[in-house]
């Protein structure tokens, strides 16, 4: 980087182009600076936004497939969305030519686990999928599912202990909460912020648990 730094005021095309380069070979080396995914609204937005969500009973399961939610659709090149967020939230990810997580380490936030293998690692979908049917998604096209499976760009994605995510389930915060208890503010304000992006609708006993984490921020 430095030398691209130093030719930066003289050949500035020259810097441009090995900047891209050296981005290139940092994906395939691995040995990029840690990620993280997008950081939720804060917690009086997320007070703001629960209160704007409709409140309602949740809705039937009948039809729900997770095939109604295509997902780790391909990002870019072989890598899908599922290696993307493998290679965004670890530490020195290594990947192969199909995109495969080969090495790294990932720290689950839910419970604070360790791993050095992609086969410890979950992403799970903060709203789970079958969640999203039951509050709103039912309705929607399968365009619209498969973009709210693969989101990247909210707080919907994230990498996690695999037995910890299968423990979750589709169980909303009144269900079920992180074990790591201070992560739960973080865990309510990634909640509200997706459910009030896709306009999903949170029912009594889930907007109450969320209400008092949120107070509890």
């Amino acid at each position: 980087m430095s030398a691209v730094y130093a030719r930066r005021h003289t050949r500035p095309a020259f810097a441009a182009a090995a900047l891209v380069l050296a981005t290139a070979a940092t994906l395939l080396t691995g040995t990029s600076a840690e990620a993280a995914p997008p950081a939720p609204v804060g917690a009086a937005t997320a007070r703001t936004y629960l209160g704007e969500l409709t409140v309602k009973a949740e809705g039937s399961s009948d039809g729900y497939s997770r095939d109604k939610f295509p997902h780790w659709k391909t990002q870019s090149g072989a890598c899908n969305t599922r290696e993307v967020v493998l290679e965004r939230d670890g530490t020195n990810v290594q990947q192969d030519a199909s995109c495969a997580a080969t090495s790294g380490t990932w720290k689950s936030p839910y419970d604070g686990g360790t791993w050095t293998a992609a086969s410890d690692v979950d992403i799970d979908h903060v709203v789970p999928l079958s969640e999203a049917w039951k509050s709103g998604a039912s309705g929607w096209t399968t365009a619209q599912r498969e973009t709210f499976a693969n989101d990247l760009a909210q707080p919907q994605l994230i990498a996690v202990t695999d037995n910890v995510n299968q423990a979750k389930g589709d169980q909303d915060p009144a269900e079920w909460l992180p074990p790591t208890t201070s992560y739960h503010c973080y865990y309510a304000r990634m909640w509200v912020d997706v459910k009030h992006h896709y306009k999903l609708a949170v029912n009594t006993e889930e907007k109450s648990t969320l209400s008092s984490l949120l107070n509890g921020c």
